[in-house]
């Protein structure tokens, strides 16, 4: 199984802003859509936390931006968990653009994983046998 997932994104005109480039807000909503691409790919879907009573919240998110994406550019998003402990994990990103394999921006988040109860929980073993940590992953577009 990869440890790194790639996602693909064209960037439409609602991610524009004035400046005429993407809008620095759109990358967060990104780095969500890839999360969660990423853990279906694995087969952990809405409804499979929704059987086990679980679900993963973000407590902090980071992002350095690079360089500026345009409207209609081809962008490879890849993410990777690079840390997990008991009820956390960090996942990272990393954006290029496909045409110039620029990176534009690297993102991490922080994601807590909790219980019905909205409690942190432990990460149940069958997420932790998929979820392979790689620290040392330096992001690359081939």
């Amino acid at each position: 199984m990869p440890v790194v997932y790639e996602h693909k994104i064209i960037v439409p005109q609602s991610a524009i802003d004035t400046n005429m480039h993407v809008n620095n807000v759109v990358y967060i909503q990104w780095m969500q859509d890839a999360a969660t691409a990423h853990s279906d790919s694995l087969g952990f879907d809405s409804e499979f936390y929704e059987k086990i009573g679980g679900t993963w919240v973000a407590r902090s998110h980071y992002i350095e931006y690079l360089k500026p994406s345009f409207l209609g550019d081809e962008l490879i998003v890849q993410t990777w968990v690079s840390f997990i402990k008991r009820s956390s994990s960090n996942r990272e990103y990393a954006f290029f653009r496909k045409s110039d394999k620029a990176l534009l921006a690297r993102a991490k988040t922080v994601w807590i994983y909790l219980n019905a109860d909205g409690r942190p929980s432990k990460i149940p073993d069958e997420l932790l046998a998929k979820y392979i940590a790689d620290e040392s992953y330096e992001p690359k577009l081939s």
